[in-house]
């Protein structure tokens, strides 16, 4: 029978979870009950995903600031740092610099502009265009940041990130120093002891600094390691993809997670006989056209996942084959005759035209995307996605 009905991307809602409880078994239960409760069935290959910020909550990997301090201030025992390219958030990195800032007497805080890693601005781009200063070379300090570009506030989240930032870090007992720079290699003239906070740009900018004479480079990802006075932590990322808990607590991206998934794959095989694929998911990757943020503050967008989603698409572009291959034709006949042609295609379509347009990115990036803008990031309550078809293509029944 013909199906109608492709790529189906649900919320399942689930109970407010805890530390300590079984994420697992809530994901299987949760999913079972949307099953019978909604009347659809779960069939092979879907995908289970879960985002990252249950699973850690549900570990207990949470730290507090006072912890961070502790990990900061044995790493930098001088008590003085320059720490650059942190994104601009109150929700991702507000309270690890509350942290930092009770772990150092010092700090030089580099801010990159017109806007951090991810897309906050600073300032819009135009405001830029109209300065006499070149953002690949020039180094601010606040006074002449403050005469270009004045006091500018967040559109969305109304804050000052610059003077934010500055009381925060003064409110921790910490003595700060505001520049702003692009060349991470800018902040050596102020101190040779770095923090840089940048994410996907960290191991490029740690090699430059130390090239550079830099004597002690630190990422985000390098605090918070192993566990420090109880506290929580991740052996990859440190604080690198934490969100705010408290005021004075952070929780980490989780760690650990390829046995949970493992575990649900099992138990939904066990309860329905269906190879189901399952994964952790975190930051996708949308850009706010108004806001201009990528969704991008997570170091992976998946820490673990199974095996069958290792690997990217391979498929042809619908529209290439219809416009060029099959010209001639149209109607049943054409669809009869792309149909066939995918279900001949090569096993690896990587440089042929007639996968040209297609998305070449991985697997668990495509759907960790899709699983981000379906659970969003408020009150919806479905912090568990399944998604049905994602691996089917226009032949299946």
């Amino acid at each position: 029978m013909e199906r109608f009905v492709g790529t189906v991307s649900r919320g399942i809602r689930a109970p407010i979870i805890r530390q300590g409880d079984d994420i697992a078994d809530i994901v299987v239960s949760s999913v079972l009950a949307a099953s019978e409760g909604e009347g659809f069935a779960l069939r092979d290959r879907d995908v289970i995903a879960v985002t990252e910020a249950v699973v850690g909550r549900a570990q207990g990997n949470y730290a507090t600031t006072e912890q961070i301090a502790k990990d900061v201030a044995a790493k930098f025992p001088e008590g003085e740092i320059g720490l650059i390219f942190p994104i601009l958030s109150r929700n991702r990195f507000a309270i690890c610099l509350r942290g930092i800032a009770k772990g150092v007497k010092k700090m030089t805080l580099m801010l990159s502009y017109p806007s951090d890693e991810v897309g906050n601005h600073l300032f819009d781009d135009e405001t830029l265009d109209d300065a006499d200063v070149d953002p690949y070379r020039d180094v601010l300090d606040e006074k002449k940041y403050r005469e270009l570009f004045g006091y500018v506030k967040h559109p969305f989240t109304g804050v000052d990130y610059v003077e934010y930032y500055k009381d925060l870090i003064a409110e921790c007992g910490c003595e700060v120093e505001v520049i702003f720079a692009n060349d991470c290699r800018a902040i050596l003239d102020y101190t040779k002891n770095v923090i840089n906070c940048d994410i996907h740009t960290r191991f490029r900018t740690k090699k430059k600094l130390i090239k550079a004479g830099a004597e002690k480079v630190v990422g985000l990802d390098e605090i918070l390691t192993k566990s420090v006075d109880g506290s929580g932590y991740n052996k990859d990322f440190g604080l690198l993809g934490s969100n705010k808990a408290t005021e004075n607590t952070v929780k980490l991206f989780p760690r650990d997670c390829e046995p949970i998934v493992l575990r649900i794959q099992a138990e939904i095989f066990e309860k329905t006989g269906k190879r189901v694929e399952v994964m952790v998911y975190g930051d996708g990757a949308f850009k706010d056209p108004v806001g201009k943020i990528w969704e991008l503050a997570d170091p992976v967008v998946s820490p673990a996942y199974t095996p069958g989603l290792e690997g990217r698409p391979n498929e042809v572009k619908l529209k290439y084959l219809a416009d060029n291959d099959f010209a001639h034709l149209k109607g049943d006949e054409l669809k009869a005759v792309i149909a066939e042609y995918i279900k001949k295609k090569d096993s690896d379509l990587v440089g042929k035209m007639v996968s040209q347009g297609t998305t070449p990115r991985r697997l668990t990036d495509l759907i960790g995307s899709l699983c981000d803008l379906t659970s969003g990031s408020g009150d919806k309550g479905t912090p568990i996605i399944l998604v049905q078809g994602y691996f089917d293509n226009m032949t299946a029944e």
